[in-house]
């Protein structure tokens, strides 16, 4: 028999995990809150419960809006920010945080092995491109960047692959998003465009 409880210690910073291999059990601590017990900060959380509404509304977009986005004839409409022979960045409009950005190819593939030589070439401009952007336009100290392949993985939309990149500040994290499920986003969509859209050029 193989199993696993848990068990909450006096200290609400430890969790205790006993791994059950038969009669045998094992126990180790593992820390469920981003302070330890020296109250050293141990794991930085991007909190986005607002993007839940995303996640309720996913299911219900038609098409491809990556796909629409690189149709479109109107780049502040459509978020996009930048747009080459064979890929664009796109605003993210579920953010995770200030400045939340899509790096994807023009045309509609899934992975990166679907790639031409020349998007996949673009591909790493345009990430290197929309760090440089962020940098100068925003003052971004750090970044995530991801690539989700698939749905398993946790692809939004699993037929056009994009990048995510996430701009990051010392501190961005606070009690907001935790306490009343609200993140400050402390500039509009619109106004981001605008910002991104000049960097771009000098990029």
């Amino acid at each position: 028999m193989v199993g696993v409880f848990a068990e909450v210690l006096e200290n609400p910073s430890q969790m205790m995990y006993h791994w059950v291999v038969g009669r045998r059990r094992c126990m180790r601590p593992r820390l469920v809150c981003p302070r330890t017990m020296s109250g050293e900060v141990s794991m930085d959380r991007l909190w986005a419960p607002w993007r839940m509404q995303y996640i309720k509304e996913a299911g219900k977009d038609e098409g491809c809006f990556l796909c629409r986005a690189a149709a479109s004839q109107d780049d502040r409409a459509s978020y996009v920010v930048c747009r080459t022979k064979a890929g664009l960045v796109v605003l993210n409009r579920w953010p995770y945080n200030n400045g939340h950005l899509l790096v994807a190819p023009l045309t509609h593939k899934a992975g990166l092995e679907e790639l031409t030589d020349e998007e996949l070439s673009e591909q790493m401009d345009l990430l290197a491109r929309s760090v440089r952007a962020l940098k100068g336009a925003m003052s971004a100290e750090g970044f995530n960047v991801g690539l989700n392949l698939g749905r398993a993985a946790g692809a939004g939309v699993p037929g056009h692959m994009h990048w995510h990149i996430v701009p990051r500040w010392v501190g961005d994290t606070n009690f907001m998003p935790v306490l009343s499920d609200t993140k400050i986003i402390v500039q509009s969509l619109d106004a981001v465009w605008e910002l991104l859209h000049k960097a771009y050029a000098e990029a």
